[in-house]
């Protein structure tokens, strides 16, 4: 057995060719015009060589620091040579932060989002509250503490809003993990911990008694875009996402049939709705299409479709409290206090579930003609006229 330190200097810059050992498993292999260094060494009983770099550029001395380094490492059970490429593959990646990883995270679940995401509500929590702060930060060096700061002005005055956000950050985390990051994987658990229990309640979302409803369908008069997009909502106690992306093909005899990506329920299980268009609903309808652009009645200023905000903002501005997703409960209420309707039909136009899950595997009607007359009264009391 050689004993440790056995070359020269001296000997290193006049070896002959061949096969030279410095003890410990170092050796110079010298060939040709030049000499490399090599390293011997045995983890979890497999024996592996490692070159240290040529002579040129590793000194006698260095090689004896970098094989002391790397035998100490294997020693622990840990192979240098995988250490030493997960080392130059962090090194090569462009980016770990936290805002290039949510992205990445976010584009492998578009498939499972509705309309694979297009309407950014996945999104939006982490692009709002998360990353202005923490997304330059590479994602291992998330701790606790920051994820604490960030949802902290939020987590007591909007609870369900920081709810999603921090659920988004944990599917981030999470991502990070599968890409074999050396991420915390319960940090979001820990900052919820120190945030504490939200004191905030979540509330309805502000509607409009139906008494008033008439008054401002009918101050919708301007043949815009917007006017257009709340009156068609208002006729139909649609939600926005339908109304945002109501396309020309939808429109099948009188009906409009919205797809199942665009309703609200878990991913899978929704299906296509059908809406019985009032005559008033459908000259609003073909009003809206001198508008349309590639296909969609409803087109944003620049491109897309109109915001999510957009018709909040014009209620917003005449100062009124109530939000375009309350037209529902206004709908749903005059059906219950002016109409009698009943509870399955009225349930039904506002598309939510009735029943236990066996009755709706029994049951295949939508009601659409039981729905018919009532999308009319409705219409024609927004109207300011009788039916």
């Amino acid at each position: 057995m050689t004993k440790r330190n056995a070359l020269s200097p001296a000997f290193v810059k006049n070896a002959p060719p061949g096969k030279h050992c410095d003890g410990g498993g170092l050796w110079l292999h010298v060939k040709g015009n030049g000499g490399q260094w090599v390293l011997r060494y045995a983890v979890m009983g497999q024996r592996r060589e490692m070159g240290l770099g040529g002579v040129r550029d590793v000194s006698l001395k260095e090689a004896r620091e970098y094989a002391d380094q790397y035998r100490r490492m294997a020693r622990d059970g840990i192979d240098p040579i995988r250490e030493r490429h997960q080392r130059k593959e962090a090194m090569l990646r462009p980016s770990n932060n936290l805002r290039d990883i949510a992205e990445e995270a976010y584009e492998a679940r578009k498939s499972q989002l509705k309309g694979d995401g297009k309407a950014g509500r996945w999104f939006s929590p982490l692009e709002r509250y998360v990353l202005p702060k923490l997304g330059r930060m590479p994602i291992e060096e998330i701790k606790a503490r920051d994820v604490r700061d960030a949802l902290a002005p939020i987590w007591h005055t909007k609870a369900e809003t920081a709810r999603k956000a921090a659920n988004r950050l944990q599917i981030v985390i999470k991502h990070a993990a599968a890409m074999e990051l050396d991420v915390d994987i319960g940090v979001v658990e820990k900052a919820k911990q120190l945030l504490g229990q939200p004191r905030h309640t979540s509330q309805n979302t502000p509607s409009m008694s139906w008494q008033n409803a008439p008054a401002f369908y009918q101050s919708l008069e301007e043949p815009t875009v917007t006017h257009l997009a709340l009156r068609l909502l208002m006729l139909t106690g649609s939600r926005s996402t339908p109304i945002r992306f109501a396309h020309v093909e939808q429109l099948r005899d009188g009906v409009w049939v919205i797809p199942a990506a665009n309703m609200k329920a878990t991913v899978g299980k929704a299906r296509d709705f059908h809406i019985p268009l009032a005559k008033e609903a459908l000259s609003v309808w073909q009003t809206a299409t001198q508008f349309a652009r590639d296909g969609y009645l409803f087109p944003g200023t620049r491109k897309g479709v109109i915001s999510d905000a957009t018709m909040s903002r014009l209620m917003e501005r005449r100062g009124l409290e109530a939000r375009p997703h309350g037209f529902r409960s206004t709908l749903r209420t005059w059906l219950t206090d002016q109409i009698d309707a009943s509870y399955e039909v009225g349930e039904t136009i506002l598309a939510h579930q009735v029943g236990s899950a066996v009755h709706r595997a029994y049951q295949h009607s939508d009601l659409l003609e039981q729905r018919r007359p009532y999308m009319e009264q409705w219409a024609s009391y927004l109207r300011g006229v009788k039916p």
